[in-house]
Order: structure tokens, then sequence, then C-alpha cells
């Protein structure tokens, strides 16, 4: 299967694996340890897929909602949750993924858990540093995927344009042609 990484950052496209999150049915891109694995490798934050279990899945998922959690948090002005702060903390303290430099340039390894890691610290460089100015959810009401905008002049509506972006104004052509 081919994930989809349109936000710009490992950890916000993570977040995007439960797409359409507002709709009665949202969409899940990694609801098996081996989508996880794929999506890992994907992403580029493993070489090989780590053998994920059941017990990595349900980290993997506790993680990406308590990143979207302070995510929403930032965006609507709210206080961050508390249950979200000890989540991605906890995760983001643990052993990252292993770098090693070899013929080939770099290698990349580890278990899911070490993954994950990298995802947490990545969120908390995003949350706590300059680029949370930068954080915007995409214009598409279905879509609830979260992107830095570092357009010129930061007016970036979409997470991609390929798919939101033409699917909106696709829909005002249309919208126009019927009047």
């Amino acid at each position: 299967m081919r994930h989809v990484f349109p936000c710009g950052t490992p950890a916000l496209d993570f977040v995007g694996t439960l797409q359409e999150r507002r709709t009665p049915v949202p969409i899940e891109r990694i609801g098996s340890p081996a989508l996880l694995d794929s999506w890992f490798v994907e992403a580029g934050l493993l070489d090989r897929r780590p053998g994920s279990d059941r017990s990595d899945l349900r980290a993997a998922l506790e993680l990406r909602e308590a990143i979207y959690a302070l995510l929403n948090a930032r965006l609507t002005g709210r206080p961050r949750p508390v249950w979200a702060v000890i989540a991605v903390n906890r995760q983001a303290a643990g052993v990252p993924v292993v770098m090693r430099l070899d013929a080939a340039g770099m290698s990349r390894f580890g278990k899911a858990v070490q993954a994950l890691t990298e995802l947490a610290r990545e969120a908390v460089e995003i949350l706590a540093g300059h680029e949370a100015t930068l954080l915007r959810e995409c214009g598409r009401p279905d879509c609830t995927h979260v992107y830095l905008d570092r357009s010129r002049g930061r007016r970036r509506e979409w997470c991609a344009m390929r798919s939101c972006g033409n699917r909106v104004k696709a829909a005002a052509l249309r919208a126009r042609r019927r009047v």
C-alpha cells in the first residue's frame, strides 16, 4: 500500500494516517501492524520493516491521537490536554532510531517503539518551537490533515493541491456552473 505524505514532516503525516476524522467513518491508514511497518519505511524513518505487533500498533495509535490532541489545542487556542502531554513526553523519552554511516550513505534501523520515539520528538520540536506558528489545518471541510505552511506569504490553504486543492476548486467550479 502506498501512504501519502502531504504535511511536510513525518510527525504531521503520521497524524494524517487517520483521515477525515470528523466524518462518520474516518479512514484508518495504519490499522494493522503490517500497515504500520510499511508506513515507517515509506516515511523514511526506518530502512526495513521492524516487525510490529499489536502492542506496537496500540502504542502508535495512542501517540498519534495524543499528537493530534496537542495540534488541535494549538490550532484552536485551547490549553494542551495533560494526558496528551504525558503520552508524548513518555514516548519522546525513549531510545531513538539507530543511524549508521555505511557504504551506501546512511542506514536507519530499529524497532517500532524507536520509530515512535522519533515521531514524538519531532512533535515536541514542532509544538514547542518557532514552527508552531506555521501549523494549519487543511481548508477542505472533510480533510483534517495538519501541515506546516512554509509557503511564500503563508497563504497555503490545503494539505496538498493535488488532492484537496483540486477537489475544492472543482466543487467551486461545479457550483458556479449550476447558477
